[in-house]
């Protein structure tokens, strides 16, 4: 969803909010097709990354083709392979200082760009067509170490059923586990058409056969009783540090609660790096 639609509270916001939602219900009632590629536009189009990063040394870079595209992938070290997913407007970049940690615990860290996300193909992006490229790449791979996952790409990791995935070990960071509710309370707060994001969303429910209500990361991560990690900071603005303390009191996840990190710096943590430790040497 695009950050567009994220607001700070306050009377102001209120005022836009009731301004957006009359808007929008216009839109929609005056010119239908119009008002939902502006929505699709609008909610669907991630922002692309510009930030220059200094790339780590020996990184290589290489083309996958898959159902949505090119998509670009990332890859340091040598070993068993573990892959990284990135979130919502996020890019493999973010995952840089991760992946020297692991190339140097003996292990190639493999990243990719989302569709629409970094320098992979795509306009829209979606758990749909994350969990399309997510098994595109991991198609490539004879096999993988472990799998590590940030934001709504522990949504796209959880909902994948590539057999790659069973039975290998998972690092969660900060993962929006309640995804759906996340994803509609967002979008009732922003003050936007309900009755036009949904329409938006059964379009990609026929286009993928892949209906919003079926995506349940919390009972995914319960029912797949593989070593879990989760790394989450417990001010997390973005994603529900209370659903991670739920799901670690699962058996299998192990929870690694953090402070003044928030969702995006916790990518460059000691703690995430520890929790990495855990699942490789275990």
């Amino acid at each position: 969803m695009s950050s567009k639609i994220y607001f700070k509270q306050g009377k102001s916001v209120n005022i836009r909010r009731r301004l957006i939602n009359m808007a929008s219900r216009f839109h929609h009632r005056v010119a239908p097709a119009h008002a939902k590629q502006f929505a699709k536009k609008l909610l669907l189009t991630p922002v692309r990354s510009s930030r220059s990063v200094v790339e780590p040394d020996g990184l290589e870079r290489q083309v996958v083709m898959t159902k949505e595209g090119k998509i670009m992938t990332y890859r340091l070290g040598s070993g068993p392979t573990w892959v990284l997913g990135h979130g919502w407007s996020g890019a493999s970049s973010q995952f840089y200082p991760l992946m020297e940690h692991i190339a140097a615990a003996g292990y190639t860290a493999l990243a990719f760009d989302n569709p629409a996300h970094g320098e992979s193909e795509g306009r829209f992006g979606h758990i749909p067509a994350f969990v399309a490229a997510l098994d595109g790449v991991l198609e490539q791979q004879s096999s993988i170490a472990g799998v590590v996952a940030h934001s709504m790409g522990g949504a796209m990791v959880l909902e994948s059923r590539h057999q790659c995935l069973e039975g290998k070990p998972v690092l969660l960071v900060a993962p929006v586990l309640d995804y759906v509710d996340n994803l509609l309370t967002t979008v009732e707060r922003s003050g936007f058409s309900m009755k036009l994001f949904q329409e938006v969303i059964d379009e990609i429910a026929t286009n993928y056969q892949y209906e919003l209500e079926s995506i349940n990361p919390q009972q995914r991560l319960a029912s797949a009783n593989t070593r879990t990690v989760i790394v989450h900071d417990k001010a997390d603005k973005f994603a529900s540090f209370a659903a991670s303390q739920q799901a670690g009191e699962l058996s299998h996840v192990t929870l690694i609660a953090t402070e003044g990190l928030g969702h995006g710096r916790i990518l460059k943590s000691e703690q995430l790096r520890q929790g990495f430790d855990l699942l490789a040497q275990a």
